[in-house]
């Protein structure tokens, strides 16, 4: 399966419409909510073009925050939103792929990118996450699972304004019980 996110025009039209996600805003206000202004630093995973990231870093002005993606369309808006930040450091990294050494962190957040990788590779990640956290550290995950019932998701999907021929074919949903009992 060839994943959409590789692809410049899906990724444009993804960041056209970004802002637009229902209670997209509400969520990373809930999540940002949980980070304490102490955080030293942070881990974001699929940090896409940096948007979480930049919340996170507002909320805890004396944390640094590594961002990983594999689009290369992401990480170059990424890089032009934080070329002036010293604080943020960037790696392409694709998350199909063992999380690379890059020490601990006190958090490790993520929005909207762990669904695109399979089960076994989510719950391979949420165990080398748990890893890289410090004592007491948090991962934080606004994430996209699966509905319980087909009408559920088409619900969904109406809200989201969508058809179902125009969902991501890069998405591989899982139920968010599944998940929890991982995590």
């Amino acid at each position: 399966m060839t994943n959409e996110w590789t692809k410049p025009e899906h990724v444009e039209a993804y960041l056209a419409r970004m802002k637009d996600i229902p209670h997209r805003v509400e969520g990373e206000a809930t999540l940002i909510s949980e980070l304490p202004t102490h955080t030293k630093r942070v881990l974001d995973l699929g940090c896409g073009n940096g948007h979480l990231l930049a919340l996170v870093l507002a909320a805890c002005p004396n944390a640094t925050g590594v961002g990983l993606d594999f689009s290369p369309t992401m990480l170059k808006s990424a890089q032009e939103r934080f070329s002036d930040d010293r604080r943020v450091a960037l790696i392409s990294h694709n998350m199909d792929n063992p999380l690379p050494e890059l020490g601990s962190f006190d958090w490790v957040v993520s929005s909207f990118a762990i669904h695109h990788c399979t089960h076994i590779r989510k719950r391979e990640l949420y165990a080398e996450v748990y890893s890289m956290l410090e004592p007491g550290g948090v991962f934080l995950n606004l994430e996209h699972v699966s509905s319980p019932t087909a009408s559920i998701h088409h619900r969904f999907l109406d809200e989201m304004g969508m058809t179902p021929e125009d969902e991501d074919p890069s998405n591989q949903l899982l139920d968010m019980e599944t998940q929890l009992h991982w995590l």
